[in-house]
């Protein structure tokens, strides 16, 4: 399993592909805050509310200079789809072996239906311009996430 980040951590790097099967890293976004989110599967209902959610609030967050990026176990053909179907305007990106996830605490034991199972922990990691932890939550609630996310981080 994997330890949770803290305020004040460094965020582990990462080179994920992309919908697109093109790399992203996260030293992509230094000098610059993003939101790093973690989810199960893509269209699945959570998943997809989760991230519609991202895509409608996605003009406040960057006008409060704040970059998203969305990372599943996805693979790239499957991140193309989800990010065609639903109009997502920002990367979404492919960790088919759990390592990134691993690394940042977004994977271990979790409730699902009432069993105890191993797999992705729905988390949201912020990252400052300085490449360290601004905010981390881990467990959260797919709906209405992004506006209490928007009212921690005081987006208008």
């Amino acid at each position: 399993m994997s330890n949770q980040l803290m305020v004040g951590d460094p965020a582990p790097s990462f080179t994920l592909p992309d919908a697109d099967g093109q790399s992203v890293s996260l030293a992509e976004f230094r000098d610059r805050s993003v939101v790093v989110y973690f989810y199960p599967k893509a269209e699945t209902p959570g998943c997809t509310t989760e991230a519609c959610d991202f895509r409608d609030n996605l003009a406040s967050l960057q006008g409060a200079g704040f970059s998203v990026v969305g990372i599943s176990p996805d693979g790239p053909e499957e991140l193309a789809s989800f990010t065609s179907n639903h109009g997502l305007a920002f990367p979404l990106l492919s960790d088919v072996d759990h390592e990134v996830a691993k690394a940042w605490g977004a994977y271990g034991e979790k409730q699902f239906k009432g069993e105890t199972v191993v797999g992705i922990i729905r988390s949201t990691v912020v990252v400052g311009p300085d490449g360290t932890v601004q905010h981390a939550e881990y467990g959260v609630d797919a709906k209405g996430h992004v506006a209490r996310l928007r009212e921690q981080l005081n987006v208008a």
